[in-house]
């Protein structure tokens, strides 16, 4: 070994034991870090913020277990929503299925462009249009058989920009806080203007959520003996809207309890946002507001799917966090690098 090298290493030694004095806090708090994903943020440390406050025994803002419930909205808020909103695909797929049953569709709105996948002339339908589609993509068989049919649809139907299958294209982010809430003692539901019995079926599987904690809205079912067994079967008629100001009553509902987190992404979300934090003690209200068309999609106050407009405006007065998927996440999808 010649001189210059000894001296060579030597001075490399300091050098070495700041790079490993730098690096060394950010391994741990990687390690440690609850919401990896999450850049700093005005967002990431309110949820942090909140979370350490209600679950602080002795301390001001104390909540007991019991009254530790959080609520998300699903459709932009835990998984992607653009084009159309997820179960729209699905009823789409129903009806082609269903097309040879029914030759009278080739042209009649909105059957007509399901068929061909003209997505612009189904859009222009309107709510009337799309809620014919769910009656006839939806009903006429057990409930049973209705969570077959969605099982074998969410695993194996992909989106058409990524590729991904649609279960691929929840938010790794709200994964995070999903975990962080039940970790410290939270009960999670999901509450959503998508159809209950779409997602029952895999919301446990892909969102830690069981069946029996997801609200959403529902058909009709009507309890009748098929072939000398008792069954649930589905009906074309509505008989529950859990949107707007339909949230904080299937709220009330189903869980019974007021609860003190709630996250949304669009006016369909304002109701259920103003009641759970209208209630006395700590309080959270989180809107993820998409921004990122590059990762995702950008959109808010013009869009016809996931409008957020009033429940933005009112969002600062209310003190609500604005998650800005953008600057905020570091990653969208589990898949993301």
């Amino acid at each position: 070994m010649t001189w210059d090298a000894t001296r060579r290493d030597v001075l490399a030694l300091p050098l070495a034991a700041a790079a490993a004095a730098l690096i060394a806090p950010a391994i741990a708090r990687a390690a440690d870090d609850p919401l990896p994903s999450w850049n700093d943020s005005r967002s990431r440390t309110a949820i942090l913020d909140f979370v350490g406050r209600v679950t602080k025994e002795g301390g001001p803002d104390f909540v007991p277990l019991d009254d530790r419930i959080a609520v998300f909205d699903n459709d932009g808020t835990l998984w992607s929503e653009q084009p159309v909103y997820f179960q729209v695909f699905f009823a789409l797929a129903r009806v082609k299925q269903l097309y040879p049953e029914h030759p009278e569709w080739e042209n009649l709105e909105p059957f007509k462009s399901a068929i061909s996948g003209d997505l612009k002339s189904l859009a222009a339908t309107g709510e009337k249009g799309v809620l014919k589609l769910v009656m006839a993509s939806h009903a006429g068989m057990t409930t049973e058989e209705f969570a077959q049919i969605v099982v074998d649809w969410i695993t194996t139907a992909r989106h058409p920009r990524f590729n991904r299958l649609f279960t691929e294209l929840v938010y790794q982010p709200m994964l995070e806080v999903l975990n962080l809430l039940r970790a410290n003692g939270f009960k999670t539901y999901i509450v959503s203007g998508g159809g209950i019995e779409f997602m029952r079926p895999w919301t446990e599987k892909i969102y830690g959520i069981p069946p029996e904690q997801v609200i959403g809205s529902s058909i009709k079912t009507r309890f009748e003996m098929k072939d000398g067994k008792p069954v649930l079967q589905r009906l074309p008629e509505i008989d529950f809207i859990d949107d707007g100001l339909g949230k904080p009553v299937g709220i009330y509902k189903f869980i019974g309890r007021r609860p003190i987190f709630a996250a949304g992404n669009s006016d369909g979300d304002l109701q259920m946002l103003q009641w759970v934090t209208g209630g006395k003690g700590a309080r959270f209200g989180m809107i993820v507001h998409h921004t990122d068309e590059k990762r995702e999609w950008a959109y808010d106050k013009q869009s016809s799917v996931g409008k957020l407009d009033k429940a933005l405006d009112a969002a600062t007065g209310a003190r609500w966090a604005v998650a800005d998927m953008k600057w905020d996440w570091r990653k969208i999808y589990p898949f993301s690098s």
